[in-house]
């Protein structure tokens, strides 16, 4: 049994003591927009503080809302423009009056049930609400947002200071344990902080310490209105990431001046949502920020929290071991499983369903607003819909297929109580996944299919590998689950069986080692994927910053420096057929970093493309009507996937009853493990 002492140990934060070092992190699940889902929020926070997690932070909470109440002595300027609007966008969450402080007591009291400690956390998005009435330091766009913010008056941001005052102490009457503010990521306090966008020649702009005054008032005023023995959480940004951000001087010179203003603890963040560099999305090393962490632990008197990349029980108890830290936080993975402290705690660590940090349920679901859940856990945001209860009846079930849908569907079919037989034709568990995990940046895949397979030994699972099933093999069970995966799709262009044509799995499981000259047909998930493994060489953690431009705050406003170039390991051309831009398909919050890997690494993107033939020569292709030859060693085709569903259809057509069909042999669209890890546990919860 590994030693977590570190990590599950009891810290004293203010007057409250927390049963261990474990915070889950802030993030907005959607449930928080609408009142008749708090109940669903409660039991979605019940079952992490269940789970053993010391203190929970909520999803953002705006501290006012446009034209709640005006105050005495706004302008008719002030009015038309919505000085006072903090939510994310209309209809957001918000804690601005007592119903809503009442209404959130099932929350509070479903996670003290457990022992469990929480904060709520509150937001003034700034110029990042989306809507046209959203508010700024000045009236500067940001990039990320079609609307322009109006400049809050002078007065309007001493009411703002105040709402956040009114609002904790509403969160302290409805029985959370304090508040955590958000001073980072770019929404509306960041913005006072950076002369990026704070313009101001009032006494909240100007210097340095004059830009630090909102948020040193905010917390003095939380302080008056709350009284000492209510947590007061900053999380704080160690680096801006952004042009004309703060520099380290300013960092602990704020820390300082919010430690002496009442704040209790620091969470720390780092990035703005516009920045140009990636911090939690799986290509990110783990641990990548801790050092910062590190830097500005010694300037403060109160605890301070290591957040982002950290997604592992031992990593999280190295960075408080080491004195990097005195807390952790862990957002998605808490997200991912929700018994991730217990687990540690009972030598159960090996059984943890890892966080892969693809925001793909998560970040993209929020951003989209849309309720967020989890790749790795589709039960997560669905606590009280997708029950995976125990069985009246000890059905039999087989299980034909071992991919991520396979596997989701014969460890939850078996946490049930049913007898499962999982059935996989090759050697290994894994099917597409294990694709994947090859890709640089997508490493942590592998875990998942380390939790499968162990969870699929505790459960007592019967796994038959390098067995193709046969409707003989099937017959004696109650419900037969097919979910045989894909087959890559052979487009129709000559010479597709030319030496140097291959496809990808055969270059992502290494049977095929390309040369230095490759073209890549199609342009998806797949396709992106590919040219990364192809040009991508190893890299330190420092070589990773250096290439994002990622500096050091002492030397470097905003940790923001000038790329490093790459050195790519092969030239590649990524083709398609469409004429929309490449590299559209990934996920919001991802896609992005993809595409200017692709950029980094010299990838040639040709969209537009007619495909001719493959022969010696090369690839040939029409492009605008004008034709060309690519003088390239291999042509690899990512030109999507067929459906593998032949048992399927021989089952059905013989009339076999319990059949189910799942993931990739149910709909072969570009592949997705949110959908077949999703429809695996469906399926079993139905069962």
């Amino acid at each position: 049994m590994t030693d977590y002492s570190h990590l599950l140990s009891p810290i004293t934060i203010g007057s409250t003591t927390l049963r261990n070092r474990v915070v889950m992190g802030s993030m907005h699940t959607g449930l928080e927009d609408h009142f008749w889902d708090l109940p669903k929020l409660s039991a979605y926070f019940a079952e992490r503080a269940k789970g053993g997690v010391g203190l929970i932070v909520t999803g953002a909470h705006a501290p006012n809302l446009a034209g709640a109440m005006w105050p005495f002595g706004s302008t008719k300027t002030d009015r038309m423009n919505g000085i006072l609007r903090g939510a994310l966008w209309p209809f957001g969450s918000s804690m601005t009056n007592g119903l809503q402080s009442f209404r959130h007591r099932t929350i509070t009291e479903a996670v003290h049930n457990h022992d469990g400690r929480i904060l709520l956390q509150l937001l003034h998005s700034g110029r990042y609400g989306y809507t046209p009435k959203n508010v700024s330091a000045s009236a500067i766009k940001s990039p990320i947002n079609p609307f322009t913010p109006h400049a809050l008056s002078t007065r309007a941001v001493d009411w703002t200071v105040t709402d956040f005052a009114k609002a904790a102490r509403l969160a302290q009457k409805a029985g959370y344990d304090g508040v955590e503010i958000m001073g980072a990521e770019g929404y509306l306090i960041n913005q006072f902080l950076a002369a990026r966008t704070n313009q101001r020649t009032d006494k909240w702009g100007g210097s340095p310490q004059q830009r630090m005054r909102f948020p040193v008032e905010i917390i003095r005023r939380i302080r008056e209105y709350v009284g000492k023995d209510f947590i007061v959480q900053y999380r704080i940004s160690l680096l801006d990431l952004v042009e004309n951000g703060q520099n380290w001087e300013e960092t602990v010179e704020l820390a300082k001046r919010l430690e002496e203003a009442g704040v209790d603890v620091f969470n720390t963040a780092i990035g703005w949502h516009e920045a140009r560099v990636p911090t939690i999305i799986t290509q990110v090393p783990r641990g990548a920020w801790v050092d910062n962490t590190a830097r500005l632990r010694p300037e403060l008197g109160v605890p301070i929290i290591a957040s982002n990349r950290i997604n592992t029980p031992e990593l999280a108890n190295q960075i408080i071991a080491t004195g990097q830290a005195d807390m952790v936080s862990m957002a998605r993975p808490l997200l991912a499983d929700p018994e991730f402290v217990n687990k540690a705690a009972t030598g159960r660590a090996d059984q943890i369903n890892i966080c892969i940090a693809c925001n793909q349920g998560c970040l993209d679901h929020a951003f989209a607003k849309q309720r967020s859940t989890c790749l790795v856990n589709p039960r997560a945001g669905y606590e009280t819909e997708l029950i995976l209860g125990p069985t009246r009846t000890k059905k039999r079930i087989a299980v034909v297929g071992a991919g991520p849908a396979g596997l989701s569907a014969a460890v939850s079919a078996a946490e049930r109580g049913l007898h499962v037989t999982l059935f996989e034709k090759s050697n290994e568990l894994g099917g597409q996944f294990r694709l994947a995990m090859q890709v640089p940046g997508k490493e942590d895949f592998k875990d998942t299919l380390k939790y499968y397979a162990r969870r699929l030994e505790v459960l007592g699972v019967t796994v038959r590998l390098n067995t193709e099933a046969t409707g003989a093999d099937l017959a004696e069970f109650d419900d037969v689950i097919i979910s045989t995966g894909v087959a890559p799709h052979v487009p129709p262009i000559e010479g597709f069986d030319h030496p140097k044509a291959v496809s990808y799995p055969d270059v992502l499981n290494g049977s095929v080692i390309p040369g230095r000259k490759v073209a890549v047909i199609g342009a998806g998930g797949i396709g992106v994927d590919v040219s990364i493994f192809l040009t991508h060489s190893e890299e330190t953690l420092e070589e990773w910053k250096a290439h994002w431009g990622v500096g050091d705050p002492r030397i470097d406003r905003g940790g923001l420096t000038e790329p490093k170039a790459r050195t790519p390991e092969r030239e590649v051309w990524l083709l398609q057929r469409k004429t929309t831009p490449i590299g559209n398909g990934p996920g919001k919050t991802s896609g992005w970093a993809h595409r200017a890997h692709l950029k980094q690494s010299g990838v040639h993107l040709v969209n537009g493309v007619q495909y001719d033939r493959i022969d010696d020569a090369g690839l040939h292709i029409t492009v605008d009507g004008e034709s060309r030859v690519l003088d390239v060693d291999h042509v690899v085709i990512c030109a999507g996937q067929r459906s593998v569903r032949d048992l399927y259809e021989t089952l059905d057509t013989a009339g076999r009853r319990g059949l189910h069909l799942i993931g990739g042999a149910n709909v072969a669209a570009e592949l997705d493990a949110k959908h077949a890890i999703r429809q695996g546990t469906e399926v079993a919860a139905a069962l």
